[in-house]
C-alpha cells in the first residue's frame, strides 16, 4: 500500500477472476467512474456495520427499511406498537402501499447501536415482515430543540410583540425603557410562524 500526498492510499489486491468480473459489471451498470469508488463505498458500509457491532454504546443515525404484508393479522398495529417502545430512537416514519397488499416503510432512526439492533430484532419478530435492512452512519442529526426552552422563547416573543403593538412591554424591556436589538430579532423569528 502506498499513500500519495492528496490523502489517498493506493491498495493492490487480488480477487478470484469471477468476483473481479462481477465487480466490473457492477461498476459499469451503476455508471461509476472507477472500481475504486465502488470498493470505497463497500468498505464504508462494512466499517459502519463493524463499528455498530463492536461499540454498541456509540450513537448512530440511519434508516430501517421494511417490506411487509399488510394482510397478515395485525401487522401494522404491531409495527406501530414496536416503534412506540423505541420512541427516543424513531425520529420519523414514512409508509407507502405496494402491490399485492404489501407495504414499504422507512424509519429514520438515531440512538445507541445496541438500541437500534434491538429495534430491528423487535420488528423482525413480527409475523408478516418479509425484509428489513438497517443502514447506519456515525454522522448524527443536529441536536433538536429542548421543548421547555422553545415554549419560554415563544412566550417572551409574544410579550415583546405585544409591546411593539402598544399593549405593553416585557418587564425587562420596560425597565430598560426600550426593546433591545436581540429582543426584536428573537420576537421577529418566533412571531412570524405564530402570525399564521
Amino acid at each position: 500500500m502506498s499513500i500519495d500526498n492528496g490523502n489517498l492510499a493506493r491498495l493492490s489486491m487480488s480477487l478470484p477472476a469471477e468476483l473481479f468480473r462481477k465487480l466490473d459489471v457492477m461498476v459499469e451498470e451503476r455508471g461509476l467512474p472507477s472500481r475504486s469508488q465502488l470498493i470505497a463505498e463497500l468498505i464504508r458500509h462494512a466499517l459502519a456495520d463493524h463499528e455498530a457491532r463492536t461499540r454498541p454504546d456509540d450513537m448512530l443515525a440511519g434508516t430501517i427499511t421494511l417490506v411487509y404484508r399488510g394482510d397478515r393479522g395485525r401487522v401494522r398495529q404491531q409495527l406501530a406498537e414496536s416503534q412506540a417502545e423505541y420512541l427516543k430512537e424513531v425520529i420519523s416514519s414514512q409508509h407507502v402501499f405496494l402491490e399485492d397488499d404489501q407495504s414499504l416503510e422507512v424509519l429514520l432512526v438515531q440512538g445507541p447501536a445496541v438500541r437500534l439492533d434491538e429495534l430491528c430484532d423487535a420488528l423482525r419478530s413480527i409475523r408478516g415482515v418479509q425484509q428489513l435492512q438497517l443502514v447506519t452512519t456515525t454522522a448524527l442529526l443536529p441536536p433538536l430543540h429542548e421543548q421547555g426552552r422553545l415554549r419560554s422563547d415563544a412566550g417572551k416573543a409574544r410579550q415583546t410583540q405585544a409591546g411593539k403593538n402598544g399593549r405593553g412591554k416585557t418587564a425587562r424591556s420596560a425597565a430598560a425603557g426600550r426593546d433591545s436589538d436581540e429582543e426584536r430579532a428573537t420576537a421577529k423569528k418566533v412571531a412570524e410562524p405564530l402570525a399564521l
